[in-house]
């Protein structure tokens, strides 16, 4: 059956409910890609805290070029979508933090990162990354099948890390600039590259299609809901932090979104700006899902 546009409307739908269930404060995308993300427990007094990162992020806010034309409208749109975090999300999250245990719920990210497989393999080819294509069948087909349907991340154990992909960076690898800042209403900070490949992965997403063309949409949704409250509960405790400690916290996460994703872009090679203040303890505090929201995730 092929997709009608009641469908696809309903398809973006439960993307965007996803996304409001997703901090809009924070940003998406694979920082474990190379390394274990923080998870919520003892692992805490290992990690660096906001407080300490307030300096190093007011530097990097002095020093970098905003290219925020909209800044007015943006900081609008990001404390509505702070009243949506704190109204939807964040109760939410901090109830499926506190019933559920931590193994639980690394089943639950297991699970939804593998079913992105298709899609970061795509990714994967159209950037010419043949190892890293390599690395994500790998994981699909061992997690897939000895993994429970990937909620067991036994290609992890076994030397496949996880590696995330989005169009977003298939698109600043083909060259493609970022753009101007945005901060979109329950979506979050972006830009527009990556709005635009938000939009190319709804189109081309293989298991939303295949729910969408099999009358089974509702999972669609219960899919972006899960996703969204497993990302925001990972990171309440930092965020709390961040926001309380930050001189101007609009900055901090444009900052940190910026970084974020120029990091995800280079697959966490080492930059030209060596010297240069950095949110990069930051960035490692957070888990990959919390800077921008992509809409399957």
């Amino acid at each position: 059956m092929s997709i009608a546009p009641v469908s696809r409307s309903l398809y973006l739908s439960a993307a965007l409910l996803g996304a409001a269930l997703v901090p809009s404060l924070a940003l998406a995308t694979p920082l474990d890609d190379r390394r274990e993300p923080l998870t919520v427990g003892a692992q805490w007094a290992n990690e660096p805290r906001a407080g300490d990162l307030q300096l190093e992020a007011q530097a990097q806010i002095d020093i970098e070029d905003e290219n925020d034309p909209l800044e007015g409208l943006n900081r609008g749109i990001f404390e509505f979508n702070r009243v949506v975090d704190g109204i939807i999300l964040k109760p939410a999250a901090q109830i499926y933090r506190g019933v559920l245990p931590q193994e639980a719920q690394d089943g639950v990210r297991n699970f939804l990162r593998n079913l992105r497989s298709p899609i970061i393999l795509l990714n994967n080819l159209l950037q010419g990354d043949m190892q890293a294509a390599g690395n994500t069948i790998g994981r699909f087909l061992l997690n897939s099948t000895a993994g429970l349907g990937g909620v067991l991340d036994l290609a992890g154990e076994r030397g496949l890390p996880y590696r995330g992909e989005d169009f977003g960076q298939t698109f600043a690898v083909w060259g493609i600039g970022d753009g101007p800042y945005l901060m979109l209403p329950i979506l979050g900070p972006s830009n527009l590259r990556d709005t635009t490949g938000i939009v190319a992965e709804w189109l081309t997403d293989p298991v939303n299609i295949a729910l969408d063309n099999n009358d089974l949409e509702y999972l669609i949704y219960v899919r972006a809901g899960l996703t969204g409250i497993d990302a925001r509960a990972r990171s309440l405790d930092v965020l709390d932090e961040l926001e309380r400690t930050s001189l101007d916290y609009y900055a901090a996460i444009r900052s940190l979104y910026r970084q974020q994703r120029a990091n995800d872009i280079r697959n966490s090679r080492p930059s030209d700006d060596e010297g240069r203040p950095n949110l990069t303890r930051a960035q490692a505090a957070l888990p990959d899902d919390v800077v921008s929201f992509r809409p399957s995730r």
